[in-house]
Formats: C-alpha cells, sequence, structure tokens
C-alpha cells in the first residue's frame, strides 16, 4: 500500500489535512475521529524518526496509507472504546487492575471454551486477562507458541480468528481486558517469508540476515551472547539445502527478522494494528531488545530499538489509541526504564518486572529480603510514571540473574549460590521444602534455570505427598505471604492459572514426545477444573488459598493507596529476613511487612503517626516493633484520627 505522492513533510502534512476519512459504518450516534486528525501532531517527529532508520519516502507514504486503511476498518465498538480511553488515560493504573495469564488450551481447550469461563474468571476478580501464545506455529517447533509461522491465523484446535474477536467482546462487555503476545525478533521457518527466503528469493532473504560464507556470522559471535548456549549454542544456523547461514539468536527454528529493511517494520506494524483490531487491549511485545542487530555489537537495547518502539508507540496512538504497549524486558528495573521513554516521547506504557520475580524466590530460599529490599529501593527512585506488571510465576523458567557483586558482599559467591538455589528448589537437600525441575542446564558450567509452579515451590506439593498437615499449613502460608506481597507493589499484579487453587506439578509433559525435552512444560500443565469444586470449602487447600487471595483482590480493589499514584518507599526493619514496604498519598498512609523466615520475627520499624489497623484482621496496634509470623505478612493502614 503506497501512495504516489513523492513531496516533503509540510506538503505531506497538507495533503493529509485535506484528505477525507470515511469509516464507513454509518454507526448512528458514533462520532468518527478522523485519521489525519491524530496523525498530525505524530506526524512530524514518525517522519524523521522512520526516515532516520530508512531514508525512503515511498516507503513511510506507503506506511502511511497502511494505518489509514486499519483505521478505516476498525470496528465502531473498538473505536468507542479509544475514545473513552482517550478522555481517561490512566484507566490501567487504578488499584482494580488484576491480571491472569494463561494456556488457552490448557485452561479451557479453545477459544470458545475460555469465553464459557469467563464467570469463573470474575469470580478470581480478574480483569486483565493475557492468553499466551495462541497464532500459528509449527507442531513440534513452536517454543512454547514463540515460532510463529501466520501472524493472522489461531493455532489449529484453538479455534479462529473470528473466535479470538468474539472473545474480546466478550471481555469488552464485561470490562475484562485482552493481552495477546507479538512476537517482533523473529518468525518461524515455516513462515510464508521463510519459505521463500530458503527458496532462494532476494526480496524474502533480505527481510532475515542470511550470509553465503561464515565470515560475517563469525564476527558477530565475537560479540553476540549466545542466549540457550547448553540447548541452542551460537546465533547461526546453516541451511543446507539453501547453502546459507541464517541468524537464530534463539532455537534454530526462529529466524531473526531484519529490521534494518523497511519492509519488515511495515509488514510487522501491519500485523500489530490486525491483532489490535481484533480486539486485543493490551500487545505484549515479546524479546524487544533484541530487535536491531549492528555488528561489533552485543546486538542488545540498540538505539534503533528505541526507536522502532516509540514509532510503534505512535502507531498505536493514531490507530488505535485504546491499546497498550508491553514490554519484555529482562533485565534489573532500573535498566528496563529506558523502555518506558519520557513523559515528551513515551515509549512502552508498562513493562515486565523480570528480575522481582528471581529476587523473590531467592528470598524464600536464603530466608533473606537484603537484595529483595536493594531492589524495591531501586524501583521507588523510578518516575511514577513507570507501572510494572508483577508476577510470581510466568509461563518461563526462572533465571538466577541476580545482583552478584552484591551477594558476593554478604558472603553469597554467584556460583554455590546459584547451586544453592537450584538444590534448594529441586529437592536436593533436607531443608528444602519445594519440588521442580532445571531448564537448560549446562554441564560444563553447572548454571541452570528452574521450572515448577509456586504451589510446589512453597512446599503444597511435598506437604501433600508426605500427608504432613503442618507442612501444608506452612505451604499455604508461603502462598499468601508472597500473593501479599506481589498485591502491594505498584503496578498491575499477574496471577499464574492455576496458583489460585495451589496447582502442583505437572509430570504428565513426560509423556509428550513433543513436550519431553522442555521442563517448562511442568508448569504449564492442565488446569484442573476439579480442584474448583473445593474453593468454597474454607478447610481444603483450595479452600485456603482461593478465599486468602479473594480477601487480599477486594481490599487491594476498594483502597485508592494501592494505585499507581501512591508514593512508594523502602522502610529499614533491622531484620535481614524482614522487608518493610510503604505507601501513602496525602490521604492515608499504608504499611505492608513481610517475614521470609520460617518463624516470627520482629519488624523494627517505629511510625509515630498515629495508631494502624491490619486490613487482613481488624487488629489496631501500633507499627512500632511489629511481630510477624513465620512466612507471614500484615497490611497496616493508619488509621484515621479519632477512630
Amino acid at each position: 500500500m503506497t501512495t504516489s505522492m513523492n513531496v516533503g513533510t509540510g506538503e505531506w502534512k497538507m495533503a493529509v489535512k485535506n484528505r477525507e476519512y470515511k469509516t464507513g459504518e454509518g454507526k448512528a450516534g458514533l462520532k468518527n475521529i478522523p485519521f489525519q486528525k491524530r496523525l498530525e501532531p505524530h506526524l512530524d517527529e514518525l517522519k524523521w524518526l522512520y526516515m532516520e532508520l530508512y531514508d525512503n519516502q515511498q516507503m513511510f507514504e506507503g506506511l502511511c496509507s497502511g494505518m489509514e486503511e486499519f483505521c478505516r476498518a476498525r470496528r465502531a465498538s473498538l473505536k468507542r472504546l479509544d475514545t473513552k480511553r482517550e478522555k481517561n488515560p490512566g484507566w490501567f493504573r487504578k488499584s482494580s487492575m488484576l491480571g491472569m495469564m494463561m494456556y488457552t488450551d490448557q485452561f479451557a481447550g479453545t477459544l470458545t471454551g475460555v469465553k464459557e469461563k469467563l464467570d469463573y474468571i470474575e469470580s478470581c476478580n480478574v480483569n486483565y486477562l493475557h492468553l499466551m501464545p495462541l497464532l500459528d506455529t509449527p507442531r513440534g517447533r513452536s517454543d512454547g507458541g514463540y515460532a510463529v509461522s501466520d501472524f493472522r491465523k489461531v493455532r489449529d484446535g484453538l479455534g479462529t480468528m473470528d473466535d479470538l474477536r468474539a472473545l474480546a467482546d466478550e471481555c469488552h462487555k464485561r470490562g475484562i481486558s485482552l493481552c495477546l503476545d507479538f512476537v517482533m525478533n523473529h518468525t518461524s521457518e515455516e513462515h510464508e517469508w521463510a519459505k521463500r527466503a530458503r527458496a532462494g528469493e532476494r526480496e524474502y532473504r533480505d527481510r532475515y540476515f542470511f550470509y553465503d560464507s561464515y565470515d560475517v556470522p563469525r564476527q558477530y559471535e565475537q560479540t553476540v551472547p549466545q542466549v540457550f548456549p547448553a540447548t541452542a549454542p551460537g546465533n547461526f544456523t546453516y541451511l543446507p539445502e539453501a547453502g546459507s547461514y541464517v541468524m537464530t539468536s534463539f532455537y534454530p527454528y526462529q529466524w531473526d527478522l531484519n529490521y534494518r529493511n523497511p519492509a519488515v517494520f511495515n509488514e510487522m506494524m501491519y500485523n500489530f494494528l490486525y491483532l489490535a483490531n481484533c480486539g486485543m487491549d493490551v500487545i505484549r511485545i515479546d524479546a524487544v531488545p533484541y530487535i536491531w542487530k549492528e555488528l561489533g555489537t552485543d546486538c542488545r537495547n540498540l538505539p534503533q530499538v528505541h526507536t522502532i518502539v516509540r514509532m510503534m508507540r505512535m502507531i498505536g496512538e493514531i490507530v488505535c489509541p485504546g491499546v497498550l504497549l508491553l514490554g519484555e524486558v529482562v533485565m534489573e528495573p532500573e535498566k528496563v526504564a529506558p523502555y518506558f521513554g519520557t513523559v515528551e516521547k513515551p515509549e512502552c506504557h508498562m513493562l515486565y518486572n523480570v528480575t522481582t520475580m528471581a529476587t523473590l524466590w531467592h528470598s524464600v530460599a536464603a530466608r533473606d529480603a537484603r537484595l529483595l529490599k536493594h531492589q524495591m529501593k531501586a524501583i521507588s527512585r523510578l518516575p511514577d510514571t513507570c507501572l510494572f506488571l508483577n508476577y510470581l510465576r510466568c509461563h518461563d523458567d526462572i533465571g538466577w540473574g541476580l545482583d552478584y557483586p552484591l551477594l558476593e558482599s554478604w558472603g553469597m559467591k554467584q556460583v554455590p549460590h546459584k547451586k544453592y538455589l537450584n538444590d534448594f528448589f529441586t529437592g536436593k537437600i533436607p531443608e528444602s521444602f519445594s519440588r521442580g525441575e532445571l531448564y537448560n542446564e549446562d554441564p560444563v558450567t553447572g548454571d541452570a534455570r528452574f521450572c515448577g509452579t509456586t504451589a510446589s515451590m512453597c512446599g503444597v506439593e511435598r506437604a501433600g505427598f508426605e500427608m504432613d498437615d503442618a507442612g501444608m499449613d506452612h505451604g499455604i502460608g508461603r502462598i499468601l505471604c508472597l500473593h501479599g506481597f506481589l498485591f502491594f507493589l505498584s503496578g498491575i499484579p499477574v496471577l499464574y492459572s492455576g496458583d489460585e487453587i495451589g496447582q502442583v506439578n505437572d509430570y504428565t509433559y513426560k509423556d509428550n514426545p513433543e513436550k519431553a525435552a522442555d521442563s517448562r512444560y511442568i508448569h504449564r500443565g492442565r488446569f484442573h477444573w476439579e480442584l474448583t469444586g473445593c474453593i468454597k470449602d474454607g478447610g481444603s487447600v483450595q479452600g485456603r488459598i482461593f478465599s486468602g487471595l479473594k480477601q487480599m483482590e477486594e481490599l487491594r480493589r476498594g483502597e485508592p493507596l494501592f494505585g499507581a499514584d501512591a508514593r512508594f518507599s523502602v522502610r529499614e526493619t533491622w531484620d535481614d529476613s524482614v522487608l518493610c514496604l510503604v505507601r501513602e498519598q496525602e490521604q492515608g498512609k499504608l504499611v505492608g511487612i513481610f517475614n521470609f523466615h520460617d518463624y516470627e520475627r520482629i519488624a523494627w520499624i517505629d511510625e509515630t503517626d498515629g495508631m494502624y489497623q491490619d486490613m487482613m484482621t481488624g487488629e489496631m496496634l501500633r507499627a512500632s516493633a511489629v511481630r510477624v509470623d513465620g512466612h507471614g505478612f500484615r497490611w497496616l493502614k493508619r488509621a484515621e484520627a479519632g477512630s
């Protein structure tokens, strides 16, 4: 889609102003916001950035024409949602936001099945639903759905794009936002572009990184780290049938896209807008730091990445302003922050808080909250415009990318500490209550990542197997304490489907030849619907966990101090096992205390501004030398004067 105009920015802007935009929908009472009205304030910057990368006027005009087509095709219901959210740009920053991530097939079989289970999702107080990758991928070579062969087709067995639109429509009627992954860095080797590139078509070879000899790949390998050195070593794969090498940063069947080619950028933006027009409210851009490659660098977080994300943000604001960008950037929070952009030039609306997950589980195993405290201080220094998605578990493994220089200053050296963490969580040492499996273990270095469900990591699996009632109490206590921490953080807490009923590891993946080699499927198991029948039984494991989470969810939803705009800070507790966080605004103050030790500890704080009420128990107390049960927590709210 290109135009014949070959003009400068000023003439182009005039041409845009003079063009009429009609939706063709004819909806009575629907006020159409013209495409050009949203384009105009962004046009100068969008064109400047595009020409800086590509210096191609024709392709830029084609991008704008394509954007207009997607704007015209956007359904009336989505346009109304766009307008509503434009009037309330902070709609996703409220304390009422609660997410849940799930695999469609494991949760309900199909997209229609998910739609039929929305009552249950609502009963979990969830209003943000992240469906893990569901677009078309080759069977057996999908990397959990992240090797996409068609960005506009749902994977066989899950449904159709019409089913996805129907689910989105029903979610919107219920006030639930829908999130979907958009894999930007690569395609599957079975994507149409890859097939045509393999066949020798120059246009499509240029959409990837193809080299006829190993000379250039050898130069890349000198500076580019390996993502999976044990299971997928190197950054290139040789294709004997093509007599060429292709860049494959992740797995050999995932071919890196060449964003130096404007055709790649334009077509991927059209795919992004297509998913937005299917009704997605949040687009999670996967592996975003990798998308620009530069010889002689580590090909991570290069300036051009930010240019691309900034353009993507503007394209969304022009065509689908109700849609949010969620960035997956696997780094510590202070290094992730640049992906938010600036107030004047924003990039992602939200980012994943990746390292807090690993640091949290380190705290559980070490009974030591110092590193978590250090990280919370770093987060508290970020502007309150920085909004994170926070979680205890995600679909992926847990990599121990911790701050080892700091840990070593406390006597925890990197290699033995990683071994301790992996031995602890796999249950190899007597003091462990956890069960799970290693992932991507390197027999040379001994390095590995870890896989397991929240319940199994907290001791529910072991206690159930050993019929240990006291151990089960401790396991449930850990689950609730960790969620108490999760819900106290600024941002949007996201549950992993099954955690709300204490679902344990699923070892049946080993019976499936397509999954057996990937231990991540241990925590990607089938949702056990039969367990939901126990959630109203206050004495059952499921009932105790579900009701405990529900109490926290409802308290959080009704308390504005949990909103993203509240000031967030850390208090010293003078106990390495105890973390204290504070949230405050002019109208009030919350104090959260979290004990990572197995036994009762005292938080040696001294908040002298009055009495506090424990939100979970109703107990009135002073926020001074506060006792906290082993693997327990307190949410304390400052009482109003005279109460």
